[in-house]
């Protein structure tokens, strides 16, 4: 029974970090219809930019609580500016042009990304470990946990409910969800799909960083990190469908469970068991578990 709960805690715990990523990615698709592989960049940079704002704060001796809002605010904030203009420098320029032109200048992205960390912040890993100090021991069921990784689990199911109000409860949102389903009628209608387009990309690459700041005091932040995730955030936007909110809640939950099941009964299996699912659900739900199927334009 405590090996299942286990499982099951651990599971959340993942599910949630992930979910934020592929929240990010999925909202990036839904509505530029891109499948951004420097996604997995702007995460690493998140960490990168929280670790050094946690490690600056703690040399200051700057209150903790402060420090853990900084390491949140700083990495996203950075990292949604450098995304802005990325689409606006870049991005746009090839609008148009074949979906795997697009993916090759994501691609091109995520490399530069990639050196950049390495070049600003070297090879040797970081340690920011500092927040866990915040959150303190928790107990749940007999079973002793840190209170940083059950924090974790509400607050991704915060901003999880929060996007999803803010595109299906708002006006805003509501113009973002007419651009997703059919963009040359929107801008007929007088919307600005360019601005759309700009803000949807940020704040993508915003979420994916404010997942890296969240992991940050979970991980050795080091070279590596993009590549993971973005192999991770891809399986889980798969399975639950490109450009759904809940599809991307429940393909976390799943990969987050099947991944702790895997470290605790068979930790040789652990990549092997998310290609399982993924290959599973696609056999019967070829466009993921919850997008919704669209007329083919002719």
């Amino acid at each position: 029974m405590n090996l299942l709960l286990t499982v099951i805690l651990d599971g959340l715990i993942q599910a949630s970090w992930l979910f934020v990523v592929a929240l990010g990615l999925t909202l990036v698709f839904g509505v530029l219809k891109i499948l951004n592989i420097a996604h997995g960049g702007f995460y690493a940079l998140g960490a990168y930019l929280a670790a050094t704002a946690v490690t600056l704060a703690a040399a200051h001796a700057v209150p903790p609580a402060v420090g853990f809002a900084l390491m949140l605010v700083s990495g996203a904030a950075i990292a949604a500016a450098i995304g802005l203009m990325m689409e606006r420098g870049l991005i746009k320029l090839f609008y148009g042009r074949d979906e795997v032109v697009l993916l090759l200048v994501t691609y091109a992205v995520f490399l530069i990304l990639e050196d950049v960390t390495k070049l600003i912040w070297g090879v040797n890993p970081i340690y920011a470990n500092q927040p866990y100090e915040l959150f303190g021991n928790a107990e749940f069921a007999g079973l002793f946990y840190v209170g940083y990784d059950l924090m974790l689990i509400p607050l991704s199911a915060a901003i999880g409910f929060a996007v999803w109000f803010g595109l299906n409860r708002t006006t805003t949102g509501k113009i973002v969800t007419a651009v997703i389903h059919n963009a040359e009628m929107s801008a007929s209608m007088g919307v600005k799909i360019n601005r759309v387009y700009a803000l949807a990309f940020a704040f993508g690459v915003m979420l994916a960083a404010l997942a890296g700041g969240l992991t940050a005091p979970k991980i050795s932040v080091q070279p590596g990190l993009s590549s993971e995730i973005i192999i991770l955030s891809f399986a889980i936007v798969v399975i639950g469908g490109l450009g759904s909110v809940e599809g991307a809640a429940v393909g976390a939950i799943l990969v987050g469970v099947a991944r702790a099941a895997s470290v605790h009964l068979l930790p040789q299996a652990e990549l092997f068991m998310i290609y399982l699912i993924m290959a599973a659900v696609l056999m019967f739900r070829p466009e993921g578990l919850f997008r919704r199927e669209t007329a083919r334009r002719i």
